[in-house]
């Protein structure tokens, strides 16, 4: 069994500076790590910054998340993951295969892979990834590339079916964060939801309510 990190639960950030108000992805991850936020993504497209930019970036927010006991996961670039000692990537569907990047990546980073539907989720599991992306629950404009909304239908048969770590994403704001922590989601991923406040520590602290509240009830 491989000794892989353990993906923690609770808020899962994502970095999109587009949607920042302004601020860097090194303002945003610091606010992130102040408000509690315990795993983040590093997730930039090559028309948006230079390899190099992206690379300086991640090495800052690699020391930063280090310092803090932060797991941090580079989105999609597998040799900037090693080369800033990510503790994991996250793929796509369309991206490097699971398998191809556990042999560069060895057992003990983690890889997720995001899935849109059942037969994707099963196919994780075979794979060999350590946690998948289930979404986009609602519909999102973070990515430009995104697929049509899967709904809660969807988080629900991962939730009954398949035995991986798992992140909900997409579409997820204050006011249906509620419908989707009381189906069962350990880990969610709101990203213009908070990369967007005026006040991200604030909003981090928001959100951590709404969730502890369904966790009790």
């Amino acid at each position: 069994m491989r000794d892989r990190k353990r993906l923690p639960q609770g808020l899962y950030g994502i970095t999109a500076e587009k949607f920042s108000k302004g601020r860097s992805n090194i303002e945003v991850v610091q606010a992130m790590i102040t408000g509690g936020i315990r795993v983040i993504q590093y997730r930039e497209k090559r028309h948006e910054k230079s390899y190099r930019q992206i690379l300086e970036e991640c090495r800052i927010i690699r020391q930063l998340t280090r310092e803090a006991g932060v797991m941090f996961i580079v989105n999609d670039y597998l040799d900037i993951a090693l080369l800033v000692d990510a503790d994991g990537l996250h793929v796509g569907q369309d991206d490097l295969p699971v398998a191809e990047a556990r042999r560069l990546l060895g057992d003990g980073r983690v890889i997720g892979l995001s899935t849109h539907s059942p037969a994707q989720a099963r196919a994780a599991v075979v794979e060999g990834a350590d946690y998948i992306g289930v979404g986009p629950i609602f519909a999102t404009k973070t990515k430009d590339d995104v697929c049509a909304p899967v709904g809660l239908d969807y988080l629900e048969y991962v939730r009954d079916n398949i035995d991986l770590p798992w992140v909900a994403i997409g579409g997820i704001k204050r006011d249906n964060l509620d419908q989707v922590v009381g189906r069962g989601a350990e880990r969610v991923c709101l990203v213009t939801e908070i990369v967007g406040s005026e006040d991200i520590f604030k909003r981090i602290g928001e959100l951590g309510d709404i969730i502890d509240c369904q966790v009790k009830m």
